[in-house]
């Protein structure tokens, strides 16, 4: 297993078969084998026919697990397509120090990116579907103890401008990455841009949002999303940074048509381009050497929002 971070908690097959028999001896009987999917907060395991086993990689994870059992299950009565269900949740043992989650097994695979299905209808279904889960998101009723809830507060569900000084410095970062081929000085551009519009550091109507709504936290059948997966960053706040979907996955019809069945105006589409930029140039620094396939994704999202940027950029 590939170590993504200098905090990463050591993990293994041995331990993940041991803490499975040890919490819920039931199972025992059940094949258990790694998974290369997971992203860069959890280790996944396939567990049988029908289960999967997510372990969170540092120390802290036991707190989205706690988020994820209390509201997933709201989600999950709202949303149009299949989210994870939790079955158990095992406790620390054997040196393990977090909670970590039997859930349910959803099939299904991680969707191409928009120059692998440039011409395809299969562009417009996935654009259709992504608007009508964000649409159902959007019209979720926040509860009152939602909007209190701090592991429901996270800095993507807040104003472009409170992470201004980061996507600064990433940017810095990124000119001294060798290899990366991206016009760094019209990302700057671009995102200046965002940040002078209007109200940029007003908060928004609170709303639910995913957090993380990028190919990699997708699952498809037959061309047409089957499921959302890994609520991580399921916060209440504003929803803008879950239009970065249309930049890395949609190609630019089927993002025309998803912009239109969300009904979202000038301002608010510049915002998700922001964030989409912001999204990608966090990636390249933390994650150039370990994760190269999330890095690929990432230059194809950037690259996406500099060809869509206005012209007027380029003459600053």
């Amino acid at each position: 297993m590939v170590t993504l971070h200098e905090d990463e908690i050591e993990l293994d097959l041995p331990l993940v078969r041991r803490l499975i028999d040890s919490s819920f001896p039931h199972l025992g009987n059940q094949p258990l084998r790694p998974l290369d999917a997971g992203g860069s907060t959890n280790i996944l395991f396939r567990l049988g026919d029908d289960l999967l086993v997510r372990l969170p990689r540092q120390r802290g994870g036991s707190a989205n697990i706690d988020k994820e059992a209390q509201w997933l299950p709201l989600v999950a009565a709202a949303s149009p397509v299949a989210v994870p269900k939790i079955i158990a949740i095992g406790k620390p043992d054997l040196g393990f120090p977090e909670r970590w989650v039997i859930m349910n097994w959803i099939a299904g695979k991680t969707p191409g990116l928009a120059s692998a299905d440039h011409n395809s209808s299969t562009a417009d279904d996935l654009a259709i579907d992504l608007a009508n889960f964000i649409k159902a998101l959007g019209e979720l009723e926040v509860p009152a103890d939602a909007l209190t809830d701090p592991l429901l507060s996270h800095y993507r569900s807040e104003s472009l401008v409170s992470i201004d000084a980061d996507i600064r410095s990433y940017l810095d970062d990124c000119r001294r990455l060798h290899g990366l081929d991206l016009d760094l000085d019209r990302c700057q551009k671009v995102w200046e841009a965002a940040i002078a519009l209007p109200d940029s550091a007003e908060p928004a109507t609170a709303r639910w949002l995913h957090g993380d709504l990028l190919a990699e936290n997708l699952l498809v059948q037959n061309g047409r999303l089957a499921a959302v997966v890994d609520f991580d960053c399921l916060s209440v706040g504003d929803p803008t940074v879950d239009l970065v979907i249309a930049w890395e996955l949609l190609n630019p019809p089927s993002r025309e048509l998803f912009r239109s069945l969300l009904e979202v105006d000038d301002v608010t589409w510049i915002r998700g381009r922001a964030w989409a930029l912001a999204i990608a140039l966090m990636t390249f620094p933390y994650y150039w050497q370990t994760m190269p396939e999330r890095c690929a994704a990432r230059l194809a999202m950037a690259r996406a929002v500099l060809a869509e940027a206005p012209p007027l950029l380029d003459n600053g």
